[in-house]
């Protein structure tokens, strides 16, 4: 049977840098690639009414807290390098639009790991264009060339387009993934995902 995995992502979420490190290992287990689909935040955020969780969470004691702490054995138990991005929260409209341009032009894969890497891992302020333009040159690509992509009606058009779709199937956060069209929400989830894409084989 075809399974059908899908990555729905933006680079603004650490949990979807985490979820993106892991999903190589998942696909050499199962055979199954995932397909990646840029979505932006801040907008399913305001179309579902939810926050991030330091917003959304503030004032609530202790709850933050424990979450830091999930995160650390989270990268802990799978051996991720991690660090805090000291410019968060990141406005990701121009690395998300450049990801939709990547993708469009078939080099995706490539602008996803040095992306998730240059906000997690060597973390820069990714919304500040001179940053973003040398940062990407140092990773080997065209800054000016992306950045410019940036700003075609198409590639804007898609993003949103993948916003809202992604909203209409059920996806209120990132990360979030669909196996076959099922749902599954959050990096904690992905021994399910990965059941679901075995079982979904037969």
């Amino acid at each position: 049977m075809t399974v059908c995995a899908e990555f729905h992502f933006d680079f603004g979420s650490p949990n979807a840098y985490l979820a993106h490190k892991l999903l190589p290992a998942i696909t050499a287990r199962t055979g199954v690639a995932f397909i990646y689909v840029p979505v932006l935040l801040g907008g399913v955020f305001k179309a579902t009414n939810n926050a991030s969780p330091m917003v959304q969470f503030q004032g609530v004691r202790n709850k933050n807290e424990y979450m830091r702490l999930e995160m650390q054995r989270f990268i802990k138990q799978h051996q991720i390098p991690f660090a805090r991005n000291p410019h968060f929260p990141v406005n990701t409209i121009t690395i998300m639009r450049a990801a939709v341009a990547a993708e469009m032009d078939g080099n995706m894969a490539d602008y996803v790991d040095a992306v998730f890497d240059l906000m997690w891992k060597t973390p820069k302020k990714l919304d500040d264009p001179a940053i973003t333009k040398a940062a990407l040159n140092e990773a080997g690509f065209d800054g000016a060339a992306i950045l410019a992509r940036t700003q075609d009606q198409a590639v804007k058009d898609r993003l949103l387009e993948n916003t809202e779709a992604s909203v209409d199937r059920g996806t209120f956060g990132s990360p979030t993934f669909y196996v076959n069209g099922a749902i599954y929400f959050g990096k904690d989830r992905l021994a399910e995902v990965e059941q679901a894409i075995i079982a979904a084989k037969g």
